[in-house]
């Protein structure tokens, strides 16, 4: 300790504890010290605001939300937030949530991060999107919609209801068109006779329902003529069509009996989906309602049969999706009758029901057109005909001329008996013109469907593919 003798009484720093100090009381060292002071605090720890704290847990739910966009949408996302954090540094100059500092220029810096982030986000979420072209080859396309999507392969799966591309080969179903129908007398009438015939239920559960498993793949040769169903179809209802081959069918015009209006088909990757074929009994529709009851041979020749299929518009189609005559009607009313006509014509041939709002759907349709005729399908055996037995004519002989009376005076001369008059040769039958029918639908009232090439009422007209047989 240093030399205290002289020194006053009082505290002096204590050799033996460093920084400490000891109690001098003018006349020697005491027991009392005092320890060295705590050094003070070289600044007290600021605390987060409140603010930025719940700034910062919105901002990390929203990137967190905008990856599920991709890492472009997240990149956008992110170049916003912090453009709109630079932009508040620049007007305020005041500390952001971010706690940026202060100064303009350093919020200008972050405007600028801010834009190119920005725009790299929007190249890379446009490359991950390309734009669907307006039209191709110079025909206007439908407007986009989920069928349009990219997928990872070209080639389609048949796995829906509305399968709009050639299967890669021609396949030939293995067992032969079936129908429930006895015979074609089952759909003769109008198609409000048909209607009444159809049993009101409710609609099954949808359970089990598989397109491929049930139905077949789409589209097979039902009718064994080589080609496949799709192409059928449009060879039927499309005009001016040029064919590769003897069933594919490559270009055409379409006056879309859905809308009435006219497009142009053109196959290709892109546009073969501007017209498609309609099943007009859905098969999941046709599934609930008696469909699974049916055989494989019957189901596949629903998915397959003419009767039960048109070219319409793509669009218009897909908006139709499974819908019944309650849900969904074509928008083109002047073709509501003979739509409503098909519907009850595919139900009795097939022995499906209808539920009692399609019942009544169907009923006030057909209310406005009471001569609608139904339409037998292809596939459904001609009706046996009666055949009632035509009377011969009968010719009646003269009668005997009365006998002359005589003079008894004068014997009158003998005169020869006159021979008995033969009656008049029948008239020779007219065969009557020859037989003819301005449609299939017709022939096929008529009872005489297929016609074969030389039978009487065959028509090339009514062949459309050329193959000897009409009305197949």
């Amino acid at each position: 300790m240093s030399d205290t003798s002289k020194s006053p009484a009082g505290w002096y720093s204590d050799s033996e504890v460093p920084g400490g100090l000891r109690y001098w009381d003018g006349l020697t060292w005491t027991d009392s010290r005092l320890a060295a002071p705590d050094a003070p605090a070289l600044s007290a720890k600021r605390s987060v605001p409140k603010a930025t704290w719940i700034v910062g847990a919105i901002v990390v739910v929203v990137l967190a939300l905008s990856l599920t966009g991709g890492f472009g949408s997240f990149l956008v996302m992110l170049g916003i937030i912090a453009l709109v954090t630079g932009i508040y540094v620049v007007i305020t100059r005041r500390r952001s949530w971010a706690r940026l500092p202060a100064s303009r220029a350093f919020g200008a810096g972050v405007i600028v991060a801010a834009l190119i982030v920005t725009g790299v986000g929007g190249g890379i979420s446009a490359a991950g999107h390309p734009q669907r072209p307006s039209s191709v080859n110079g025909v206007a396309l439908e407007p986009a919609t989920t069928a349009d999507a990219p997928t990872i392969t070209p080639t389609p799966t048949a796995t829906t209801d509305s399968e709009q591309n050639d299967p890669a080969a021609v396949t030939q179903a293995s067992e032969l068109a079936s129908v429930v129908a006895a015979d074609a007398s089952v759909t003769s009438g109008t198609a409000s006779e048909i209607l009444a015939t159809l049993a009101v239920k409710g609609r099954a559960p949808k359970t089990g329902y598989d397109r491929v498993a049930d139905f077949g793949v789409a589209w097979l040769d039902v009718d064994r003529n080589g080609c496949d169903t799709r192409n059928d179809i449009l060879a039927r209802d499309l005009s001016a069509i040029t064919k590769s081959g003897s069933c594919k069918v490559l270009a055409g015009s379409l006056s879309d009996p859905y809308t009435g209006k006219s497009i142009a088909f053109v196959r290709g990757e892109s546009t073969s989906t501007a017209v498609q074929i309609d099943h007009v009994v859905a098969l999941s529709d046709a599934w609930q309602k008696g469909a699974q009851q049916l055989t494989s041979a019957q189901r596949v020749s629903l998915a397959n049969d003419p009767l039960n299929l048109y070219a319409v518009d793509g669009a218009t189609n897909e908006a139709k999706s499974d819908g019944d005559a309650a849900t969904w009607l074509p928008p083109n009313k002047a073709f509501r009758c003979e739509y409503a006509a098909r519907q009850v014509s595919v139900k009795a041939t097939y022995g499906l029901w209808v539920t009692q709002a399609e019942h009544d759907a169907l009923s006030s349709i057909l209310g406005g057109c009471p001569d609608q005729r139904a339409e037998s399908s292809a596939f459904t055996p001609a009706a046996v005909g009666k055949t009632v037995p035509v009377p011969a004519p009968v010719v009646e002989a003269p009668a005997a001329p009365e006998p002359q009376q005589v003079a008894p005076a004068a014997p009158a001369p003998v005169v020869p008996e006159p021979a008995a008059p033969q009656p008049d040769p029948p008239a020779a039958v007219d065969p009557g013109p020859s037989v003819s029918y301005k449609n299939c639908t017709e022939a096929r009232a008529a009872g005489v469907t297929p016609l074969y090439r030389g039978d009487p009422g065959y028509s090339s007209k009514l062949d459309r593919d050329g193959d000897g047989i009409a009305c197949e």
